[in-house]
């Protein structure tokens, strides 16, 4: 199959073309490829940087380096169980970089991305091209440019859905050295005493009510980077200044009232500070962010406060009062199209059979999500070109209950959604069953339906 792109190249002896190496681009090309497909899979960068981005391995993580619960009562640990069973290569990847995270599973991102990398790169059937795609081509695609899509190619997607993009603002949370964290204030702990490390897996620095308060006024009053670059660039129709509601940055929660944090990313429920033998009025947590242990990420710190001021305000933090800051939260704007008006459950474009979306462009968000629908993308191209219909999953299942929302949703009202029990279809027994008894029992239905469609 031949296919003209706009900068004049030829490809020749492709089959599908996959716009975008990230989590989603990724993991739609393994799973097309090892269907029989000559896959080229076209990644922007080092040519073209995005500015959230550090180095040129494809799946780079940007945000947490966390991909959720791997509990099975959890909405993302249904989500890894369903792409086991699907074949991930990327939640593969994952698991080899896991680093100690209690119940979750987070990697160190160089050697997560690098493995990825080092698979895609070794496949016979995958040619990666680093160059920017600025048009959407006539032949087999799979876009999965991710949230931070050029602007070119961000002109082409909305010439071709005749409808204008949403956008909302993303934030990430600063990294700091471990051996800037003062371990006489700080402690070692899992919530609950879920660790797999015995003195705990999270690095704790509690608070007591009057450091609460003074942290908590010090970063209301924070200065702010302004967005005014971001919203320069929104067109008709765009949400400006929207914050996605999974990710917002720490100085918009504390706006929301004093105690909005003690009841959000800082609550100390299933914790104990050895040191006084009771649980502290308020935490944040730290994370291992590599294999060596020597970085740890503000655990839900996202922020969007002048680096200055990020200093001053998480120097307030105790146990952090000479944390060396080696990446600093940022901004950064997020871009997703209005896939209920123009995608189909199977993630193909209402008017072309051949052209998929996949990843957090579709509004599918949270890293497993990205995965999981780069993986049915993927899967689904294959079936296409081979002359097969397109699956779509049970909507009783997570992924299918995803696909099935950010395809289906109200278009008003219409944001990025997580993988979550609220999506999925009720049970007979719902209104009998509560909390992790009700998870339990959508999880094993999902995992059942999806054995039988499998089957």
């Amino acid at each position: 199959m031949e296919g003209q792109i706009p900068n004049g190249t030829i490809l020749r002896m492709t089959d599908l073309i996959i716009i975008g190496g990230g989590l989603a681009g990724s993991e739609a090309a393994w799973q097309a490829a090892e269907r029989g497909l000559n896959v080229t899979l076209y990644e922007m960068r080092p040519r073209v940087q995005t500015g959230a981005h550090e180095t040129e391995h494809l799946a780079e993580l940007v945000c947490s380096n966390s991909l959720g619960s791997n509990l099975p009562d959890r909405a993302s640990g249904l989500l890894k169980e369903e792409c086991r069973r699907l074949g991930s290569m990327l939640l593969e990847c994952a698991e080899s970089a896991a680093l100690p995270a209690g119940a979750a599973l987070a990697v160190d991102r160089e050697i997560f991305a690098r493995r990825v990398t080092e698979r895609i790169e070794s496949h016979p059937h995958i040619k990666i091209v680093r160059e920017e795609m600025t048009e959407i081509p006539s032949a087999p695609v799979v876009v999965a440019s991710g949230p931070l899509t050029s602007a070119r190619l961000s002109e082409s997607i909305a010439a071709l859905n005749g409808a204008e993009h949403l956008y909302f603002f993303d934030a990430i949370a600063p990294i700091v050295s471990a051996d800037s964290i003062n371990m006489e204030i700080a402690f070692r702990a899992s919530r609950y005493d879920t660790g797999k490390q015995d003195d705990g897996d999270y690095i704790n620095c509690p608070f007591t009510k009057e450091e609460y308060e003074t942290f908590v006024a010090a970063l209301q009053t924070a200065e702010r980077i302004e967005l005014r670059a971001f919203e320069d660039a929104i067109r008709t129709g765009v949400k400006a200044g929207t914050f996605f509601e999974g990710c917002l940055p720490v100085e918009i929660i504390a706006e929301r009232g004093a105690q909005s944090l003690a009841f959000g990313p800082m609550r100390p429920v299933g914790l104990r500070d050895p040191r006084v033998g009771k649980r502290p009025y308020a935490v944040v947590q730290l994370r291992q962010d590599n294999l060596a242990g020597d970085l740890y990420n503000l655990v839900g710190f996202q922020t969007n406060l002048k680096f200055p001021e990020q200093k001053r305000v998480f120097r307030l933090i105790p146990g952090l009062e000479r944390a060396e800051i080696v990446r600093f939260g940022q901004m950064h704007r997020n871009t997703f199209i209005a896939s209920p008006k123009v995608l189909r459950a199977t993630l193909q474009h209402v008017s072309r059979d051949d052209l998929f979306f996949a990843g957090q462009v579709t509004g599918a968000e949270g890293y497993m999500g990205n995965i999981a629908t780069g993986l049915l993308a993927g899967w689904n191209a294959a079936r296409v070109l081979r002359g097969e219909s397109a699956l779509e999953l049970p909507q009783s299942t997570m992924l299918g209950a995803l696909c099935h929302y950010v395809t289906h949703a109200d278009l008003r009202d219409f944001q990025p959604m997580k993988a979550n029990f609220g999506i999925l279809p009720p049970i007979e027994s719902d209104k009998r069953l509560k909390g992790r008894d009700r998870a339990r029992a959508h999880s094993e239905r999902a995992l059942a339906e999806l054995e039988n469609f499998l089957k």
